[in-house]
C-alpha cells in the first residue's frame, strides 16, 4: 500500500493532448477544455494528497447533452476517462492518469425535483450532498447519508463510493437511500437503473453500480429517498475508563436492539487533541468517549435513553452529557467533528485510514491498533463509527522523514491485515480507489477477482473507464504475491473472552 508517491511530473503526449482539446473543443464551450498545465495542477490528486498525476486533459461539461458527446467521442477515438465530482474522495478513487480524460461533473448541479408526496428528490451527480437536506428541511425531510465531507462531497461521489456517514448505523449507506440512477454506458448510451417504486423488474444492476467506483458508467442523475425528520433527537456523551468497556458499551446497545441514529467513538489521544483545540471540557482521564444519538417518537427516544444509559453504565460509563435542544445538540456534536482539523495543530500530515471488523471485535481490534503504534513508534488517533464497526485510524506521521514514510505504510497494512482477519473489509465508506488497490488481493481469491474482471468487461469492454482502480486483476495479485486471507475465521485464542 503506497501513502507517498514521487513528485508529480507532466509525462502526457503534448501532440496528443492539442488534438484532444481541438476536438472536444468542437463539442463543449472552449472554456470547459482545460489543456494548460497550471490548468490541470488544480486537478492532480483527489482528498488522498500523496498520489498525484497531471491529467492529460480536463473536461467540465455543463450538461447531461456535453457529457453524453464526451463519452460518445472517447468511445470512438479510444480515449481513456475518469469521472470526478467534488475530488473529496479519499481513496485516490478519482487520481487522475497522464493517459486519461478528467470528466469534472460538478457543473451539473441541479436539484431537478423534489418530490414530497413520494419523499424523493431527483439530483445532479454534482449536487453536494449537505444541499438536499436544507432543500427539503422546510418540507420537515432530509436525506439520512451524511459523510463528514457533506458540506462539499458531491451525491456521484458518494455513488461511486457507496459513502455513509455518521448516521448510516440507522440509515444505511447510500445504496440503501437512492431509487433510481441515469448513466451513460462506455459507448454513451444511456441506462436507466431502478424506478420510482422501490423495487424494479430485473437484475438488481443498481446495487452493483453504487459503489463501483466509476468503472462501470458515468453517472449523470440520481434519484435520493427524502425521510421525515424525527420528532425527538437527543445526543448522550459517555466516557469510559477504558477502551475495552467502550468497545463493550457498543457492542451491548446493539445486542439489547437498539438501533441509535449515530453511534461514534473517539479514543484518548483524539481526546487530547481536541480539547487542546476547542476547550470543551472533555474528561481528559477518560480512555474513550461514546457519542450516542437517538432518534423517533418522543416515547420511543426516552425508552430507548434510559435503557442505553443503564446498559453503558455497567461498563463503567461516567461524566454522562445530554443535549435535547438543537443547539447542545451540535455544540456536543463539536467535539467529534473538530478532530481532523485539530490534529492538524499537532502533525504535519496524518493518514486517514478505513476499514470495518465486525462489532463484537472491537474491542479487540482497538487493542491490536494500540499495540501496533507502539510498536511502529507513530501516534494513531481514532475516530470512527462505531455503531457499524467502520473504523478510521488516523496515523500521525511527517511526510518529509522518509523512514516516518516507511513505518506508517508498514502500520496501515498490518492495521488492514487485523481488520481482514477478524472478518472484516477493506473499506467501509471511502473505496479502494488506488491507496488499497493492492492490498485487496488479501481479502479477494482469484475466483471472486476472475468474476469481478468479467462484470468489468460486460459494462466496459475496453476497459478504459476509470482504469486502475478499485478491483486489480488476478495477474497483479499474482505478480505481488498477495495472500487471500480467509474471513470470518478469528485466528486468535484470547478473543473468546470478547
Amino acid at each position: 500500500m503506497t501513502i507517498v508517491t514521487g513528485a508529480t511530473v507532466d509525462v502526457a503526449d503534448p501532440v496528443l493532448r492539442r488534438q484532444l482539446a481541438a476536438d472536444l473543443r468542437q463539442l463543449l464551450p472552449a472554456h470547459c477544455v482545460l489543456d494548460r498545465l497550471e490548468q490541470l495542477k488544480p486537478f492532480e490528486c483527489d482528498a488522498l494528497t500523496a498520489i498525484r498525476e497531471i491529467p492529460l486533459l480536463v473536461v467540465l461539461p455543463e450538461n447531461r447533452q456535453q457529457v453524453q458527446a464526451v463519452v460518445q467521442y472517447a468511445h470512438k477515438n479510444a480515449v481513456a476517462l475518469i469521472a470526478r465530482g467534488a475530488g473529496t474522495g479519499l481513496s485516490g478513487g478519482a487520481t487522475p492518469r497522464a493517459d486519461a480524460v478528467l470528466l469534472v461533473l460538478s457543473k451539473l448541479n441541479s436539484i431537478l425535483e423534489i418530490d414530497a408526496d413520494s419523499r424523493v428528490a431527483v439530483v445532479e451527480p454534482g449536487v453536494r450532498n449537505l444541499a438536499i437536506s436544507e432543500a427539503v428541511a422546510g418540507l420537515g425531510l432530509f436525506y439520512a447519508p451524511d459523510p463528514s465531507s457533506q458540506v462539499a462531497s458531491s451525491i456521484g461521489g458518494n455513488v461511486a463510493e457507496n459513502s455513509g456517514g455518521v448516521h448510516c448505523v440507522k440509515y444505511g449507506l447510500t445504496t440503501h437511500n437512492i431509487r433510481q440512477i441515469r448513466y451513460f454506458d462506455h459507448t454513451g448510451g444511456l441506462v436507466t437503473l431502478g424506478g420510482a417504486g422501490l423495487d424494479a423488474p430485473g437484475y438488481d444492476l443498481m446495487a452493483l453500480m453504487t459503489g463501483s467506483e466509476g468503472m462501470l458508467g458515468v453517472v449523470v442523475e440520481i434519484t435520493v429517498n427524502l425521510l421525515p425528520l424525527p420528532e425527538s433527537i437527543v445526543l448522550l456523551q459517555a466516557a469510559f475508563p477504558a477502551m475495552d468497556q467502550a468497545g463493550l458499551g457498543v457492542m451491548k446497545i446493539i445486542a439489547a436492539g437498539i438501533i441509535p441514529a449515530g453511534l461514534e467513538m473517539m479514543d484518548q489521544t483524539a481526546i487530547e487533541v481536541v480539547e487542546n483545540y476547542i476547550h470543551m471540557d472533555l474528561p481528559l482521564d477518560a480512555e474513550a468517549i461514546l457519542l450516542i444519538e437517538l432518534d423517533g417518537t418522543e416515547a420511543e427516544v426516552e425508552s430507548q435513553l434510559a435503557s442505553v444509559t443503564a446498559e453503558i453504565e455497567k461498563h463503567g460509563a461516567y461524566d454522562l452529557r445530554l443535549a435535547r435542544s438543537e443547539q447542545d445538540r451540535i455544540k456536543l456534536w463539536s467535539g467529534r467533528k473538530s478532530a481532523f482539523p485539530a490534529l492538524g495543530q499537532v502533525t504535519t500530515d496524518f493518514y486517514i485510514m478505513d476499514a470495518t471488523v465486525p462489532r463484537r471485535h472491537l474491542p479487540y481490534a482497538l487493542r491490536q491498533i494500540v499495540e501496533l503504534s507502539g510498536q511502529y513508534r507513530l501516534r494513531v488517533a481514532n475516530v470512527f463509527h462505531a455503531g457499524d464497526g467502520n473504523l478510521h485510524p488516523l496515523v500521525l506521521y511527517d511526510a518529509s522523514d522518509p523512514d516516518q514514510v516507511a513505518r506508517t505504510e508498514q502500520l496501515a497494512d498490518e492495521i488492514l491485515t487485523v481488520c481482514l482477519s477478524l472478518g472484516g473489509t477493506l473499506s467501509g465508506e471511502h473505496g479502494i480507489g488506488r491507496e488499497k488497490l493492492d492490498k485487496s488481493c488479501d481479502q479477494f481469491s482469484t475466483v471472486e477477482l476472475e468474476q469481478f474482471e468479467r462484470i468489468k468487461r460486460v459494462f466496459d469492454p475496453e476497459g478504459r473507464l476509470n482504469p486502475g482502480k478499485a478491483i486489480p486483476t488476478p495477474q497483479r495479485c499474482a505478480e505481488i504475491g498477495g495472500m487471500h486471507v480467509h474471513q470470518g475465521k478469528v485466528p486468535f485464542p484470547e478473543l473468546e473472552r470478547f
